[in-house]
């Protein structure tokens, strides 16, 4: 799980459409419908309602459980870039430390 079936979720949000979404990130229908089987599989969760019909009457919607999985895996990315901050913070620190200490 990363940033592009979350972005993959995101954009079927938007157009009601894996083919759509697909075609957005420039991905071939079938490789986005793949994304989509393993993520479920591996989550042993429906992330989508899929309705057949071709471009007139299909479509596709997230599930509630796909909301929240966005939703949480976006908390957990802040959480994460806001450690790395903090921590790359204190590296600049320690290092600018010890090049003062070089300078005397």
């Amino acid at each position: 799980m990363g940033p592009g079936p979350i972005q993959l979720l995101e954009r079927i949000d938007e157009f009601k459409s894996i083919n759509k979404a697909a075609k957005c990130m420039s991905l071939s229908y079938v490789k986005a419908l793949n994304i989509l089987n393993r993520l479920e599989k591996c989550l042993d969760q429906k992330m989508l309602e899929r309705k057949r019909g071709g471009n007139e009457r299909g479509g596709a919607s997230l599930t509630p459980y796909a909301e929240e999985y966005i939703r949480s895996f976006k908390q957990l990315e802040q959480r994460i870039n806001d450690f790395a901050r903090t921590e790359f913070q204190e590296f600049q620190k320690a290092v600018g430390n010890r090049r003062e200490d070089e300078d005397q």
